[in-house]
């Protein structure tokens, strides 16, 4: 493995390469089997190095007990599925995902390991941020079903740069865009700073492309949760900021800001719409849930009475219904209990840590964790899989993180 590896300079480099390549590739290219085959070779690459004379070696249990205990019902709902043949593609994906995070949390042995992984997924962020930017000034079509045409009138076309839909996008950005903030404050040379400096502008001006509300709601919170870590002393300068800043925002956007919580809005209101389609549904499956992936729950929808258009739901339109949805009632709650206990450690090993570039990294992985939990509660954020795969390797850098804390807060 390490001689494969070397030509990258690092083994962990990897993995941050197909990151970035993942983050590049444009939709109509893109085949989510290409995630699990990259995931499978890496780590069979990784367990083939883990010799008895090295130090590298799979750490599962970095997790902790809850996430083993989310991906034990993971396989639950696969097993008990109302139709196997319908959920047997969505085990790959939760595979893969398990992969990448495992392979980000077993291959980090010290700082400059996960800085570079970061580097090379924001590098391939940024390549997808310019695109969005590109297609930002040229325009894109306005898609009807993206967006209320009469409540946003005389708006533009949504930005979705190399992806499926300007909201997938969007998290992505979300996810991965507070990274240039640690990257910034950690790098020791002006160039290092102006670098991060540029993926920061590049992608928040994407961002304000996508016209995607909860994106917006969602890199708020990232940036307050971060600088809450950093220095939660100017949190009210930043308060202040924001509020200044909004007379200064494009007409287009603040016009979309307005919007938010409009139940004339079609894409709010037919969110609820959803939920309760969602609620008659879960009346008889709050327990054991009607199986893994949302192909089978799509399924399930249509033997209930359609929605007031006379279309059926594909999915719940948020993360947390999803998987009560899919793996039940227990599986609800080990997911949560996952998120929780992660978000637990990670404040703690900010608080307990030492190495502030470990820290800053770890500031900003929460931040986007943050970010991303928020987006979920209006927005099924694993029904695009290379969303899904971005969003277990912020649970492994995460996970990661926490692990260089305690190494170096032992030395």
């Amino acid at each position: 493995f390490r001689v494969a590896a070397g030509a990258c300079g690092n083994p962990f480099a990897l993995l941050g390469l197909f990151l970035a390549v993942m983050l590049m590739v444009p939709h109509s290219s893109w085949d989510n089997r290409y995630a699990l085959i990259a995931a499978i070779a890496l780590v069979g690459l990784f367990a083939f190095g883990s010799g008895p004379r090295s130090t590298l070696e799979l750490e599962p249990q970095r997790f902790g007990p809850y996430y083993i205990f989310f991906m034990a019902f993971i396989c639950f709902a696969f097993l008990s599925s109302l139709d196997w043949a319908a959920s047997a593609r969505f085990v790959g994906f939760h595979l893969a995902a398990f992969l990448l995070a495992l392979l980000a949390v077993s291959s980090v042995k010290k700082y400059e390991d996960i800085q570079l992984v970061v580097v090379l997924a924001l590098a391939g962020l940024t390549i997808a941020a310019l695109y969005g930017c590109y297609q930002g000034v040229v325009g894109v079509p306005v898609v009807a079903n993206q967006q209320d045409m009469l409540v946003n009138k005389g708006m533009p076309g949504r930005v979705y740069s190399f992806f499926d839909n300007p909201n997938n996008f969007a998290e992505l950005l979300v996810m991965l865009t507070p990274f240039t903030y640690a990257l910034f404050l950690n790098a020791k040379e002006w160039h290092g700073k102006a670098a991060a400096l540029f993926s920061f502008g590049v992608c928040s001006v994407a961002l304000g492309f996508t016209l995607s509300r909860s994106g917006w709601l969602g890199f708020a919170l990232a940036t307050v949760v971060f600088i809450a870590f950093w220095n939660w002393k100017l949190l009210p300068v930043l308060v202040a900021l924001g509020v200044c800043c909004i007379p200064l925002l494009p007409q287009t956007i603040y016009n979309r800001i307005l919007t938010i919580g409009n139940m004339q809005d079609t894409s709010t209101s037919y969110r609820f719409a959803i939920y309760k389609a969602s609620g008659v549904l879960m009346e008889d499956y709050w327990l054991r849930g009607v199986g893994l992936g949302s192909d089978i729950l799509t399924r399930t929808f249509r033997s209930y009475p359609p929605m007031f258009d006379g279309n059926f739901p594909i999915h719940t339109h948020n993360n947390y219904l999803q998987m009560w949805a899919e793996t039940g009632l227990f599986g609800a709650l080990a997911f949560l209990s996952a998120l929780l206990y992660q978000l637990k450690s990670g404040i703690k090993a900010f608080l307990n840590g030492t190495d502030r570039r470990v820290k800053n990294l770890l500031a900003a992985a929460l931040a986007g964790f943050c970010g991303i939990l928020l987006i979920s509660v209006a927005e099924y954020t694993w029904f695009y899989a290379r969303n899904m795969f971005t969003y277990f390797f912020l649970f492994g850098v995460i996970t990661a993180c926490i692990k260089l804390s305690r190494t170096t807060s032992q030395v």
